[in-house]
């Protein structure tokens, strides 16, 4: 007979895996639960990753870069960095979870905004790190003062946040970097639906970094890639604790690719931030109330003159567009988002189907 499975580590036997939304199997699904781009990649990433694979995909056998130079050196064009100070990632999430390596473990909590991203207490708990919370107000505001109290080491604003849509302007995020004596992280996944950013930041606070996925504004959810920007002397220590080779050389070349082509970002995101608009629109003619979004969802809250808004409500409206093929998202576990649903703004057809149901749910 064989030995017993052995136990893990404390912590990791405490901790609970993050959950993803969900993945519809079959086809003939509406999905707008993940927040993906609804439109297809950029043609020059197409083209790019069509060059890796010519010849028999020979250059496949080969390494990557091991530090992903196609990519930084492309980030570090558009956004007038030096290369040296920006760290490329198996998406965003790769560069957080470095982030926690480096910055937070047993003793030096992390910190974050409730609500916001769900995986940071993922991270956290796998480096055996506590999680401090600092919650935003009912009017979608935060303290400062509370931030930079609350103990963390490292602290993640996820901004525009998810799941609320809300953004923090760079002013205030700048005042926050002030008064944190931490590194402040900036979460900016969903900044190319936003009007403003806060990628200046890093040049002049010596503690913030500002973090960039492909898998929204780009559409290259299904690569993985994403980066860092960096204050001078950072990215040489997160590379002490980055993989080897973590990001494949398809994603540093289609990622490099897509983030030339401005013109293909400018009209999508413009497709996006259009539907967006008419979505709000449709959802508050129907009486629903909708969170002021900055990113390609919205937060919305289901109610009519048949139902009041309460957390009932939208298990009850979520489980209608289910039945119907139609998949948003709830986050049933923090008072301003429980009695809401969690909207991906998708292509005008999809945003047609999801209003049609919307109406239908309302007259029922």
């Amino acid at each position: 007979m064989s030995a017993a499975l052995p136990e893990p580590n404390p912590h990791i036997a405490a901790m609970a895996a993050y959950t993803p939304g969900e993945q519809p199997q079959g086809s003939g699904w509406v999905k707008l639960n993940t927040n993906e781009n609804p439109y297809p990649p950029s043609p020059l990433a197409l083209a790019a990753i069509r060059a890796v694979v010519a010849a028999e995909g020979a250059a496949l056998r080969l390494y990557p870069s091991p530090d992903a130079s196609p990519l930084r050196e492309a980030a570090a064009q558009l956004h007038a960095f030096p290369a040296t100070d920006i760290l490329a990632g198996n998406g965003s999430d790769d560069l957080l979870n470095i982030l926690i390596r480096a910055y937070a473990g047993p003793g030096r909590p992390i910190g974050m905004l409730d609500p916001s991203y769900s995986l940071y207490p993922v991270l956290a708990a796998a480096q055996g790190a506590a999680v401090v919370k600092v919650p935003i107000h009912a009017d979608f505001s935060f303290d400062v003062a509370a931030v930079a109290k609350c103990g963390a080491a490292i602290f993640f604003l996820t901004n525009p946040n998810a799941p609320l849509g809300v953004s923090f302007a760079p002013v205030k995020v700048a005042e926050l970097a002030r008064a944190f004596p931490g590194l402040l992280v900036v979460d900016e996944a969903y900044a190319a639906f936003a009007d403003a950013d806060c990628a200046e930041l890093p040049k002049t606070h010596a503690n913030v970094v500002v973090t960039r996925t492909f898998s929204k504004g780009h559409a290259l959810a299904g690569l993985r890639a994403g980066y860092a920007l960096c204050p001078p002397g950072l990215a040489t220590i997160l590379h002490r604790v980055r993989d080897s080779y973590n990001l494949d050389r398809l994603a540093q070349v289609a990622a490099a690719a897509a983030l030339a082509d401005t013109g293909w970002l400018r009209e999508t995101v413009g497709k996006v931030r259009s539907e967006r608009v008419r979505l709000t629109s449709g959802l508050e003619a129907l009486g629903w109330t909708v969170v002021p979004s900055s990113g390609n969802f919205l937060l919305a809250t289901p109610a009519s003159a048949q139902r009041s808004a309460s957390p009932a409500t939208g298990e009850h409206a979520y489980a209608f567009f289910r039945e119907r093929k139609i998949l948003v998202r709830r986050f049933p576990n923090h008072p301003l988002t429980a009695s809401a649903l969690r909207i991906t703004v998708g292509t005008a057809a999809e945003m047609d189907a999801f209003l049609a149901a919307a109406q239908a749910w309302s007259e029922g």
